[in-house]
């Protein structure tokens, strides 16, 4: 790594739920810029869990989070001349930006809907433990249990 770690910037919290994890799942919506599109696909995204489930989309929001992250990833390692795929303890904001990653991934992958309807759909089916977002986890899940004979190459 060269030079100095970027710092840390502070992220307001959005303005209709005062969060500051919503704000920062906006910004991973968002696309060149756009953030008023990001909030619109949020919070109707949001406003479509709240009449299907009746629920407060916040929790359902918090607990779709809390299930897509994962506890374990793998990563590569160069020892000896072989690449190893060493499984490693995800820390706590790369498990909340690899959850944004993988539920957002999977809503622009499914099809013929709008994003608020694709993006709602798969919070509450993350909420639920199911859906692509879920499936994801379960495979990195597996990917480092298989590996776990490497884990002593871990530093």
């Amino acid at each position: 790594m060269r030079g100095k770690q970027a710092p840390k910037r502070k992220i307001k919290p959005d303005p209709k739920f005062n969060n500051v994890m919503l704000a920062k799942f906006i910004n991973y919506i968002m696309n060149d810029g756009k953030k008023s599109i990001a909030q619109k696909i949020v919070y109707g995204a949001f406003d479509f869990v709240s009449e299907k489930t009746k629920q407060d989309p916040m929790d359902v929001f918090d607990l779709a989070i809390k299930n897509v992250g994962p506890n374990v990833e793998v990563k590569g390692r160069r020892i000896g001349g072989a690449n190893y795929q060493v499984p490693v303890v995800v820390s706590g904001d790369r498990k909340l930006q690899l959850a944004y990653r993988w539920i957002i991934e999977a809503s622009r992958k499914k099809k013929g809907k709008p994003m608020h309807l694709k993006l709602a759909e798969e919070l509450m089916d993350a909420a639920n433990g199911e859906g692509d977002a879920m499936k994801k986890k379960q495979d990195v899940h597996k990917m480092a249990e298989a590996n776990k004979a490497f884990a002593h190459f871990a530093r």
